[in-house]
């Protein structure tokens, strides 16, 4: 072991196990692990209730390890991260800096813009892959382009080899010797959890067990009891068919490589004893950890995900930014059982199973034609496993912003979902306890029930339980009306740039208000900066003459340097998928708009993150007297929700 001083910076990588970063720093001497909270950098990604509550927990866990090791974490609360760094440098004189990468488009421009301010200084920053199978610029395609499709770039890392990657497990560290003071804080400093959640949050320790160990346990307890029947029990709503891992994951208690491989020799093992549903159950559970691989491509691809989608042409799709649709979808008080259901489990668990958020966003989208951005933030607000990256893929693909996206015009009817995945109607008993009486052959569409039936179990519509808030005769017909004026605007956008005409095509969702995230815009490359293969690579961008965002792989940094004064030479469309235009560009929806800019060696990527809703008006949601509550950007929409008497849920 080497006499190096390290500090280990932890992010989403809370684990001892199978951590890059903190094997290497272990490796060459002594560490100083650290944690910062920085509320101010999450900026409208700040996390919600439930995901605090669970990183709070996490942090507990990983405090306790680390000491047992030997090592203390410090924890952190500042309004600057890189700063609390800094003072970690002073403190310690260590003179390097190791980290987990993250691939979401906030994380890879703070990461970005703080590793070249501690290069100036002459602190190297070396970064690992502790979150993916394969990182995202090792995916391409034969002409050095990004997918755009899942099966095409799953169907690539699947033939590719895996590096063997494994660390010994750690039996001690080595705490750096502390020269100066950091203003260090306990969990309860951190502020993740005030004074009136903590009541609702004594409820979800009753059913989660944040902490590395304890993801542990809840893979083997799936592989070896669970895994063999998900082929057939995924789909099961009302049961525990799936994993449960995702919280895990995305806090990094667990990493994707260990699931990876437990899974794999369960197929092996299954394979060699001819057990075919075994395999078929670990083939469509890769798949569903290969979409969590997809999603970190897309984001690291395509920088403005969070923001816009990547078909241009749904920038022309007619929004209804409906304040009062919005607010009964997320109630649950829609008049369709299946939803409602699944929207109020959302708001007491913190957890929906994934059918169930296809179905509810489903709704939200088609049935209501309401801003994809509104539901990806709410899921993102009230979500344990809120992950980012995952909630631009899932609201991308039911609104049709991906090219393999699901069919704008598909509208999938909540009765008959719910006669498939709830066939007792056991999960709407559940959760909506109005309906509880309800004969089955009417649970999933009791508008449809005589009124005797209605009166045995004690439903009466409009009162106890909502009538249905659009029918779905009115809500195909809004759809279709939709798409065709989508399908308009697009042709005469396209027409008047044909024609050089000066047409102005407004998108509709510009009634979205939007706040730019803190400004950072990176200066060109020191030349201390050295780089290695630990460098996290950030997107390059070469041509913007046609409007278009190139999709060609982004170059090493180092290769980046070579290639700056040639000229380029290239001005066709990089991509997979011929029959869609891909959205290419993170401008602002509005031009007056505060923007933040990502500075790479070529160019400039401009892109917003949506803080609020407005009305069509233009006047915010907001009630200005709420500022002081800390509440998350829906409940500051309408402060008047109290508990409804018909039974509905308190938000």
């Amino acid at each position: 072991m080497s006499s190096g001083k390290t500090i280990v910076w932890f992010r989403r990588d809370l684990r001892i196990e199978d951590n890059p970063a903190l094997a290497a720093a272990a490796r060459d001497g002594s560490v100083f692990p650290v944690y910062i909270w920085c509320p101010e950098e999450e900026g409208q990604f700040y996390p919600g209730r439930v995901s605090r509550w669970w990183l709070k927990q996490s942090l507990a866990h990983l405090e306790q390890s680390l000491k047992s090791l030997g090592a203390e974490l410090v924890m952190i609360k500042t309004q600057s991260t890189l700063s609390a760094l800094l003072d970690c440098i002073k403190a310690t004189e260590v003179t390097r800096v190791v980290v987990n990468r993250l691939y979401d488009p906030v994380s890879l421009v703070r990461d970005h813009s703080i590793k070249e301010k501690l290069a100036e200084v002459g602190i190297s920053v070396q970064s690992y892959n502790g979150d993916l199978l394969y990182e995202p610029w090792e995916i391409y395609d034969e002409e050095g382009s990004a997918f755009s499709t899942f099966d095409a770039y799953w169907d690539k890392c699947f033939n590719m080899q895996m590096e063997p990657v494994s660390f010994l497990p750690l039996w001690r560290l080595v705490p750096a010797a502390v020269t100066g003071t950091v203003e260090r804080c306990t969990i309860e400093g951190l502020g993740l959890e005030n004074e009136l959640e903590k009541s609702s949050n004594a409820l979800l320790g009753r059913g989660c067990s944040p902490g590395w160990s304890n993801a542990d346990r809840a893979l083997t307890e799936f592989v070896e009891q669970n895994l063999f029947d998900y082929s057939k029990r995924r789909f099961k709503v009302g049961a525990s068919s799936t994993s449960l891992l995702s919280p895990y994951l995305h806090f990094g208690e667990i990493s994707v490589r260990k699931v990876f491989r437990c899974v794999r020799m369960k197929q092996i093992l299954w394979r060699r004893e001819w057990k075919s549903q075994g395999e078929e159950s670990v083939t469509l559970f890769l798949k569903a950890i290969g979409l969590r691989e997809y999603s970190r491509y897309l984001c690291f691809n395509y920088l403005f995900t969070h923001e816009r989608s990547i078909l241009s042409n749904m920038k022309y799709f007619p929004w209804n930014a409906d304040a009062n649709h919005f607010k009964v979808w997320r109630q649950g008080r829609t008049g369709y059982p299946l939803v409602d259901a699944g929207m109020r489990e959302l708001w007491a668990t913190g957890w929906i199973h994934n059918r169930i958020r296809v179905i509810v966003s489903s709704f939200a989208v088609k049935f209501l034609l309401l801003p994809w951005k509104w539901g990806m933030k709410y899921f993102w607000d009230t979500l344990l496993d809120a992950d980012l990256e995952c909630d631009i893929l899932g609201w991308q693909y039911i609104s049709r912003s991906l090219p393999d996206g699901q069919e704008l015009e598909q509208l999938d009817c909540p009765q008959i979902q719910g006669s498939k995945f709830d066939p007792e109607g056991e999960y709407v008993r559940q959760w909506l306890p109005e309906l509880a009486r309800m004969p089955i052959e009417w649970i999933h569409h009791p508008w449809d029930a005589p009124l005797t039936v209605l009166k045995a179990a004690g439903v009466e519509l409009g009162l106890n339980y909502p009538k249905p808030i659009i029918d779905i005769d009115t809500a195909r017909e809004n759809l279709r009306e939709a798409i065709f004026k989508m399908w308009e605007m697009e042709a005469a956008a396209k027409s008047a740039t044909s024609d050089q005409m000066n047409e102005d095509v407004f998108d509709n969702s510009d009634s979205i208000k939007t706040s730019a995230i803190l400004k950072v815009i990176p200066k060109e490359k020191s030349s201390c900066l050295t780089y290695s293969s630990n460098d996290q690579r950030v997107p390059s961008f070469q041509n913007f003459n046609n409007g278009l965002l190139p999709r060609k792989r982004p170059l090493p940094v180092d290769e980046e340097k070579l290639h700056m004064d040639k000229p380029n030479k290239q001005n066709k469309e990089a991509g997979t998928s011929g029959r869609e235009d891909l959205c290419s560009t993170a401008e602002s929806l509005a031009s007056k708009r505060q923007k933040s800019t990502i500075s790479t060696s070529t160019g400039i990527i401009s892109f917003t993150v949506p803080q609020y809703c407005s009305s069509s008006n233009g006047r915010p949601f907001q009630d200005h007297e709420s500022s002081s509550l800390n509440l998350t950007w829906h409940e500051k929409i309408d402060l008047e929700q109290t508990s409804n008497k018909n039974g509905v849920l308190r938000q």
